[in-house]
């Protein structure tokens, strides 16, 4: 495999293995030929800029190995801490990646529209896209009706991580409603112990596990159709229904009875370490609200349903349920070339879905993707929490103008816990807005 690097990116590294699909792609070769029938090299590569972590990345390359070994086309998979940065550098210095692994669908309504993006029907059989993708996702991947991205992973955003045998050992129950975790938590305090861990710290992306929350509350004290007048700036930032879910969480970050050194500890504490409180014995905390990623970073050897487990974000208001707030990765096309053809095309078939549920970590929308591939009981469950969802939601930050939903945004919610009036802090997000 060639690849080059050039910081602050790592690429991607030789990723061959045994092909187990065929047919689907576009006949690539690795060799072309010159008008003298002299054989010249003629390299077949795809590149792609993303964010993954440094977990992810290897197991994204491991998800790409039966297509290089299929095709013999390299993949070069490059990512950056600054992502959106970069990406506007690499598109204003004509230095366009082949494929984007985005993070951010609000991002893609705007590269579409400046015409950066190639629409995946140019190329695609539409009957093969809907045998893939349910409706709702094949919207979330389109703008104006046209599709430019295809899902790759997800995150069901609304679980709660705790340890079921220290739950048994304290005779804890599992709440279905935030009255009853409210008095959970209030009853592991009084225990002498710490209810909660929270992890606000992530680089240029810190503060974004606190938009999760504000959204959580949001979508369960206003309910969905606010919540999307919300995302649509169809009612202003500084809502009185935003206010409350910003004081929500407020209430629960900035109370250090509840969480694991309160605001101070929130905001110097990473996401994955957060995660890990759980785990200690005695544990930091017995609660830990994160996407279903997280459990990359769980401690090998752990036993899935013993030693973690996850239940939903229960219901704040009965007449909303317990919708489900989601994130994920599409793939979209800035340079259409036959190489970036085949590899979307890959993604058609349920082999690169599969290939990274095996390794953990993982959830796909698409259809053909077998439970069984989902490596353990834990992740089986969060799939089906998925299917028994009232509803669900995209996180609202990743479908805001790019500014807004994944800069100030992010910003605000620490300056919030570090004690910014949230009156102040969402009046800025509003005036923010394009």
């Amino acid at each position: 495999m060639t690849s080059g690097q050039t910081p602050p990116f790592s690429h991607g590294r030789s990723m061959m293995a045994a092909g187990v699909f065929v047919g689907i792609l576009l006949g690539v070769t690795g060799c072309g030929y010159s008008a003298a029938n002299e054989v010249t090299y003629q390299p077949k590569t795809v590149t792609i800029l993303g964010q993954l972590s440094a977990e992810d990345q290897p197991k994204f390359e491991a998800a790409m190995v039966p297509f290089e070994e299929e095709t013999g086309i390299d993949v070069i998979y490059e990512s950056s801490d600054n992502f959106n940065s970069l990406l506007r550098m690499r598109i204003t210095s004509f230095n366009k990646p082949d494929l984007v692994l985005l993070p951010q669908p609000g991002l893609m309504v705007e590269l579409a529209d400046a015409g950066h993006l190639i629409p995946l029907t140019r190329f695609m059989n539409a009957s093969s896209v809907k045998s893939a993708y349910s409706d709702s996702w094949l919207e979330l991947g389109a703008v104006e009706d046209e599709l430019y991205g295809l899902w790759f992973r997800i995150s069901v955003q609304s679980l709660i991580w705790y340890r079921p045998t220290a739950f048994e050992a304290k005779g804890y129950d599992i709440p279905n409603t935030w009255s009853k975790l409210t008095a959970l938590s209030n009853q592991i305090a009084a225990d002498g112990e710490t209810p909660w861990c929270i992890g606000l710290e992530n680089g240029a992306a810190s503060g974004q596990t606190g938009t999760d929350w504000i959204e959580e509350f949001l979508l369960r004290t206003a309910g969905p159709e606010v919540y999307s007048q919300w995302v649509d700036h169809r009612i202003p930032f500084n809502s009185p229904q935003v206010l409350n879910a910003f004081n929500e969480f407020g209430k629960l970050v900035q109370n250090e009875e509840i969480v694991s050194g309160g605001a101070k500890g929130a905001i110097t504490t990473s996401e994955s370490e957060a995660a890990l409180g759980i785990f200690n014995n005695p544990p930091d905390c017995y609660l830990h609200r994160q996407g279903n990623p997280i459990s990359s970073v769980f401690p090998e050897g752990k036993i899935p349903r013993v030693d973690y487990d996850a239940f939903p974000f229960p219901s704040i208001d009965p007449k909303f349920g317990s919708p489900l707030l989601v994130s994920g990765e599409l793939m979209v096309m800035f340079n259409q070339t036959p190489e970036s053809e085949a590899l979307m095309k890959y993604l058609l078939t349920p082999v690169p879905h599969e290939t990274w549920a095996k390794l953990g970590g993982f959830l796909s929308p698409h259809r053909e993707v077998a439970l069984e591939a989902y490596p353990d009981l834990v992740t089986q469950n969060i799939s089906q929490i998925l299917s028994d969802a009232d509803g669900v939601r995209f996180d609202a930050s990743d479908l805001m103008p790019g500014y807004v939903g994944t800069d100030i945004f992010w910003s605000g919610v620490m300056e919030f816990v570090e004690g910014k009036p949230a009156a102040e802090v969402v009046k800025e997000i509003d005036q923010s807005w394009p």
